[in-house]
């Protein structure tokens, strides 16, 4: 599968993996400060943003379109970031392939497996009925009845544009996410990655708890940790300054 992608900058590649039901897009603070310091490859994962859309939807899959793309490019050995889902794409392509990777950050989840809680998102989705909807506020009024997050709509609905048509559609595969949620569930497993690793946690974020401590330090024995005050499960959009800093400062330790 050949993803899509947004490419900027110069320097040492950095290529970012975005989470679920997420784009490249929003990245695009990261993008413009880290393209400055960076050749900066931000990536719409399968199923997701303007990349094609397939019924598989595990991380071997994810890995592998990944390489693919790093291949395209002629891209040899990257420093790699991902958040949520995208965090456990680099999780495993860290695991699976060592020696392409040449720094790891995992933004705000931990490799295990979670219990599933995106129901009320799922079903809020599918609720909206695309070939009646009139506008993307009325698509918002529908959504609230399952999500009260006026952040996280706001996120879910960057996924409605109107096609060729001018018919609302979705980016992503929701039918594909829904029916294959398991394996996004579910938790990166493979030899352990000794590279230097960044976990990034938002304070107020459940994702990375204490008990959690065991299953990162068991794949990546040499992680470091470190927590946004203030931030929830988005720390790079939430405060994308103090998160940007974070990762220069992993990326570049010698400046």
């Amino acid at each position: 599968m050949q993803l899509n992608f947004h490419r900027s900058g110069k320097g040492a590649p950095l290529v970012i993996l975005h989470g679920l039901f997420g784009t490249l897009e929003n990245w695009g603070a990261q993008i413009k400060q880290l393209s400055e310091h960076f050749d900066v490859i931000a990536v719409d994962l399968r199923n997701h943003g303007r990349s094609p859309h397939d019924s598989r939807m595990d991380y071997t899959a994810m890995v592998d379109d990944v390489i693919e793309l790093m291949n395209r490019l002629g891209l040899e050995k990257i420093n790699l970031m991902g958040h949520s889902m995208g965090g456990k794409a680099a999780m495993q392509l860290a695991m699976d392939h060592p020696d392409k990777v040449e720094r790891l950050i995992v933004v705000d989840i931990a490799p295990v497996e979670y219990p599933p809680h995106h129901n009320d998102v799922f079903a809020g989705l599918k609720s909206i009925n695309l070939s009646q909807l009139k506008s993307r506020r009325e698509a918002d009024d529908i959504l609230s009845q399952h999500v009260n997050s006026e952040a996280t709509r706001a996120f879910l609905l960057k996924n409605l544009y109107r096609n060729e048509d001018r018919h609302f559609a979705w980016r992503m595969n929701l039918p594909a996410l829904e029916q294959q949620y398991g394996q996004i569930a579910a938790a990166p497993e493979g030899t352990p990655y000794g590279g230097p690793v960044l976990f990034i946690k938002g304070g107020e974020s459940g994702y990375i708890q204490a008990e959690h401590q065991q299953a990162i330090l068991s794949r990546f024995p040499a992680a470091n940790f470190k927590i946004i005050a203030g931030a929830g499960h988005l720390p790079h959009v939430e405060k994308p300054s103090a998160f940007t800093r974070l990762v220069e400062k992993f990326l570049r330790p010698d400046n």
